[in-house]
């Protein structure tokens, strides 16, 4: 038997749903019942009646599957995938931005810690964080952990002010672009589109500006790309449009989503390690971010 047919039998034996994010190296995504971007998932992660889900991607989207759906056990088949991002935000950041601004509503987004959620008004994702923002009623916005998400914002949003918390959070995989990769590409007659996550200089020179859901959704618009986000990316595009070009960037890769592989994912659903566990109490407060944020679609 093979280790697809392990995996399936497994997953069918035990009533699980393995999820992955489009990060994921492409042989866990091919394994994988439901692909997706945070927000696909974080929805997904709600509606599973399944007993187990299985998360293949790092541990603040498994915090927020758990979150969502309390009664189901949440697994992770790696217990160290992190996200340098998440760690870049602190609960005590939260409440020491809210004391210098007691009148700003608090955004953070989805790539941060539960703890961090318990202290927000609302959570969002790329996908959405315009909408979110849009739809408070306060003027000021307390944003974080990525400042260059909060700056695309500000631009799509120019009637709220975003306070960045802390002032320069980011993703280290989306810094790595230059303004010569986007001068290459328009040589060679890609259109380029890139993450929010990356840096406003690459954010103009970029053709378009999307979520990686929202990658998916524009993929009709060119027969070439350049994809300025996480390499794998490109696999996700390609296999659901093979007619087209997506070019990829091995520099941009995220070390915490190639943790899994499918051995590690076989071996997570028979001992069905590591569970998520989260504090009761951080849990119910940070829900109520979360599912804010779902119900504001983009």
């Amino acid at each position: 038997m093979g280790i697809r047919e392990e995996i399936e039998k497994l997953r069918k034996e035990k009533n699980a749903v393995i999820l992955a994010h489009n990060y994921q190296p492409p042989e866990i995504q091919d394994l994988a019942g439901i692909t997706g971007d945070s927000l696909e998932l974080a929805i997904k992660a709600k509606e599973a009646t399944e007993d187990i889900i299985v998360f293949c991607g790092v541990e603040f989207m498994a915090e927020t599957a758990k979150i969502l759906n309390p009664g189901k056990k949440v697994i992770m088949p790696v217990k160290d995938a992190g996200c340098p991002l998440a760690d870049q935000l602190t609960p005590e950041m939260i409440r020491e931005a809210r004391k210098k601004h007691p009148g700003a509503a608090v955004v953070v987004y989805v790539n941060s810690s539960a703890e961090c959620k318990a202290e927000a008004d609302v959570a969002c994702t790329s996908a959405n964080a315009a909408g979110v923002v849009r739809s408070l009623t306060e003027t000021e916005i307390i944003f974080g952990p990525d400042s260059n998400l909060g700056s695309w914002v500000q631009e799509q949003v120019p009637e709220k002010k975003i306070i960045p918390v802390p002032p320069d959070g980011h993703c280290p995989v989306h810094a790595v672009f230059e303004i010569s990769d986007a001068e290459e590409a328009k040589k060679k007659e890609y259109c380029i589109v890139c993450h929010p996550e990356c840096e406003k200089k690459i954010r103009d020179a970029s053709d378009f500006v999307a979520s990686t859901g929202g990658m998916l959704k524009i993929a009709h618009e060119a027969d070439k790309w350049a994809v300025f986000t996480e390499k794998d990316m490109a696999y996700r595009l390609k296999k659901e449009f093979p007619d087209k070009e997506f070019r990829h960037y091995e520099k941009s890769v995220c070390i915490d989503m190639k943790k899994i592989t499918p051995q590690i994912l076989r071996d997570s659903l028979k001992s069905e390690e590591y569970e998520v566990i989260i504090d009761e109490d951080i849990m119910n407060r940070a829900r109520g971010a979360i599912e804010r944020m779902i119900k504001i679609r983009g």
